[in-house]
């Protein structure tokens, strides 16, 4: 046997040994991704992207949205055809403070009570991984609530704290201006800054600003903003005033469509923001436009289709979209954050409009940028989601309804890259695969 056979015996050997190798390193980067959606259509307001992309999710976070990703380059592949995707929901007005405390007298016994409903049950069946409780807590049981639902939930929560020291315990302590503290306010905020967005003023009725200016200083000692739910008052106080003359920019108006124009009240004694002849009222407009931040907060009772409907028709259209969900709107027309979202869409707005009101503004109210977008090392909060098309009601907190031909429906929910919900099961092998 010659040395040239020898040289050419051992180079083929050579050459296969480092194919063999690369080969093997190729299969190991193929397997680099932990999960990629294939094929949706990707609608991320804060990136500008919306059309037909993958999403590539490694370690608990986005690794790579871009078109035509491999699948062989993914542990597991979700096929997203005909389907939509975006950042999770982020819901921020909830009340998730749920426990077993009766203060014993009629009123919104949300503060560590049954009038609070547990997170984890009510999200990710609706595509929302971020939800922001509106003032179940104060300063005297925040730490209660963050041990008891907080630190043991799966879906992020997050929190405006009541300006009243116990939370909403109920109508009777919204009176008690005596406990409406904005510095051990501002105290406790500063002490979990990551989680209390702001602050919340609700259910007053007196006839004055008392529990909004409170709450603006605790908002000024911590550059949080203010979230209210305002008009309980009797006589009412003007939501001009309030607008223009109390708030800042990035304060907060919740349920934005309670109201009826026929009598010029809301329930609770709410003004509506349109006039008699349902024509929204100037300085809404001019509100909105320096700033001021109207959310949906549908709730039990505060969204009413002639507000809402007329508002959206002439150009109005909410910052935020929020559910105000608790024991009694859960059951009733607002039921959850995909029907709230879909009554939006029947009322003509895009599902960009929509989107982008329910991630991506909701992220920057709260200041919370982190959130709300599918940006290269973000949290893998992500939504997958059908519009469905058919014959729909829809119902308002009235219980009138409005019949549309399109329904939002979370099919698959991830958080921080695990998924947290599946509704047809598309994330996981078939039964007869299974070895």
């Amino acid at each position: 046997m010659n040395n040239n056979f020898l040289k050419t015996i051992r180079t083929h050997f050579y050459i296969l040994f480092f194919a063999t190798c690369l080969i093997s390193q190729t299969n190991l980067q193929a397997q680099e991704i932990d999960m990629l959606i294939k094929g949706g259509h990707v609608i991320d307001p804060k990136n500008k992207i919306d059309g037909i992309m993958d999403v590539a999710i490694k370690d608990g976070k986005i690794f790579r949205v871009a078109s035509n990703i491999p699948a062989n380059t993914s542990k597991k592949t979700v096929n997203a055809t005909g389907l939509y995707v975006s950042p999770g929901f982020i819901d921020m007005h909830v009340h998730v403070f749920a426990g077993a405390e009766d203060p014993g007298y009629k009123g919104f016994e949300i503060s560590n009570g049954f009038g609070s409903v547990a997170p984890d049950d009510f999200t990710f069946r609706s595509g929302v991984t971020t939800v922001v409780d509106a003032g179940s807590s104060g300063w005297r049981n925040f730490p209660e609530f963050k041990k008891q639902t907080i630190d043991h939930s799966q879906t992020r929560v997050l929190a405006f704290l009541s300006i009243t020291g116990y939370g909403m315990v109920g109508t009777v302590h919204a009176q008690d201006t005596t406990d409406m503290n904005p510095t051990t306010t501002a105290f406790i905020m500063n002490e979990y800054p990551d989680i209390i967005v702001g602050i919340k003023a609700h259910h007053f009725q007196g006839h004055n600003f008392f529990p909004v200016d409170r709450a603006i200083e605790a908002g000024r000692k911590t550059n949080k903003p203010i979230i209210v739910d305002f008009g309980s008052s009797t006589p009412k106080l003007s939501i001009e005033e309030l607008f223009m003359k109390h708030f800042r920019p990035g304060d907060i108006f919740t349920h934005t469509f309670s109201g009826n124009a026929a009598t010029n009240l809301a329930p609770g004694g709410r003004e509506p923001i349109v006039d008699v002849n349902n024509n929204v009222k100037p300085f809404v407009f001019e509100a909105q436009k320096q700033g001021r931040i109207f959310d949906v907060g549908h709730g039990g009772g505060a969204f009413v289709w002639a507000t809402a409907i007329n508002s959206i028709k002439q150009g109005f259209y909410p910052n935020t979209i929020s559910t105000d969900l608790y024991r009694n709107s859960r059951n009733a027309g607002m039921k959850d954050m995909a029907n709230v979202m879909s009554k939006f869409l029947n009322m003509g707005m895009s599902i960009q409009d929509v989107i982008v009101r329910s991630t991506w503004n909701p992220a920057n109210v709260i200041q919370h940028t982190e959130l709300g977008h599918l940006s290269v090392g973000a949290e893998a909060d992500v939504s997958v989601f059908n519009i469905r098309e058919g014959k729909f009601g829809f119902m308002d907190a009235r219980g009138s309804v409005l019949n549309g031909n399109k329904k939002l429906e979370a099919e698959l929910t991830l958080r921080a890259g695990k998924v947290a919900w599946d509704l047809n099961g598309i994330s996981g092998p078939q039964w007869d695969a299974v070895k």
